[in-house]
């Protein structure tokens, strides 16, 4: 049985954008101030190199990047935008929304916003979120959707647990109506919190709060254990990805593509192989960017198409694993033709 109402329009992915700060930082720079190799940390989690935002640089500056690039891919301008949803947490501030800041530069003037928080599935989750939106209300007519993680500024650099894993960056996605049977298929989701406190930010939450105390790195900083998010990924993420391609009534198989969250290419590798699939289908940047939370798969959609990875008529699935933990796969039939 598939998700999707034949009878409802369809919606799929039209422009693709991203951006990058200016600065990054390879492992030999990194390892100045851990007790690891350059080496360790490319045989454990094939990272190679993170970015790193610049003092000056902002959240809602990023986003705006990536989504001026995918609007003038879609060939659309910000005042037809119905919906904008920023998907982040490490927005520039606890509140307002970092979306209404970015629909307000852009000039998005008649756009729904809100900032939807899922972790590094983010992005996952306001794709479906978004094309629901539009096939329930037309008035909508195009939706963004931004990843953005400015994470960095909450890392302890001499913690091996985050610091080689985390980097700042932004994708976007513009999503539009295109002919029934294109665009999105099916989406699927899963919750196991059993692992809630494995990897967490506490401080500025209402439990932690900054009023009345001093900075305490024990919890104003990311705490991650990475054993539990693999056990995790490896646990969930297929069958969360199988149980898309079962409603859009497809073999996983048959994808042409799979572009998963870029937490760790290790894990990757590992997820590849569990599926029974091969590294050609799926598209990596995690060695060469790092982990860039609900940015990940934004950018890797982003640069998979502008590099010709990806095809119209193609069945591409989008896979990605949050904090929680939660995990999110949709499956597509993608419209957009390759660069010329």
């Amino acid at each position: 049985m598939t998700l999707l109402n034949p009878h409802l329009p369809a919606v799929s992915v039209i422009g693709v954008g991203h951006h990058l700060p200016d600065n990054f930082e390879d492992n030999q720079t990194l390892c100045q101030n851990l007790d690891v190799t350059p080496e360790w940390i490319v045989e454990k989690i094939g990272i190679e190199r993170r970015y790193i935002a610049a003092p000056q640089d902002t959240a809602w500056g990023f986003a705006v990047s990536s989504a001026r690039q995918a609007l003038a891919m879609a060939g659309i301008g910000a005042e037809e935008l119905g919906l904008v949803i920023c998907c982040t947490f490490s927005g520039d501030y606890q509140f307002p929304p970092l979306s209404a800041k970015v629909a307000h530069e852009l000039g998005a003037l008649h756009a729904q916003i809100f900032d939807l928080q899922a972790n590094c599935s983010g992005f996952v989750a306001g794709l479906t979120t978004a094309s629901d939106r539009m096939r329930v209300d037309t008035s909508v007519g195009y939706a963004l959707v931004i990843g953005v993680e400015l994470c960095s500024r909450y890392i302890d650099r001499r913690d091996v647990n985050t610091a080689v894993y985390i980097s700042d960056g932004a994708g976007a996605a513009v999503l539009g109506l295109v002919p029934v049977g294109q665009g999105i298929q099916a989406s699927a989701f899963h919750t196991d919190a059993s692992n809630f406190e494995s990897v967490r930010l506490r401080g500025g939450g209402s439990s932690f709060a900054n009023n009345g105390r001093p900075f305490d790195a024990a919890v104003d900083l990311m705490e991650m254990n990475g054993i539990a998010t693999w056990r995790q990924a490896i646990t969930h993420l297929p069958p969360t990805i199988r149980r898309a391609c079962v409603k859009a009534q497809v073999d996983v198989k048959a994808a042409n593509f799979i572009i998963f969250h870029q937490a760790n290419l290790r894990l990757i590798e590992y997820l590849v192989r569990k599926m029974g699939l091969d590294m050609n289908n799926t598209y990596t940047n995690v060695a060469r960017i790092g982990n860039t939370g609900s940015a990940s798969v934004a950018i890797a959609l982003s640069e998979a198409q502008l590099s010709g990875h990806l095809h119209a008529g193609d069945l591409v699935v989008l896979a990605g694993v949050g904090a929680g933990f939660n995990f999110a796969a949709s499956v597509w039939r993608w419209t957009l033709g390759a660069p010329q």
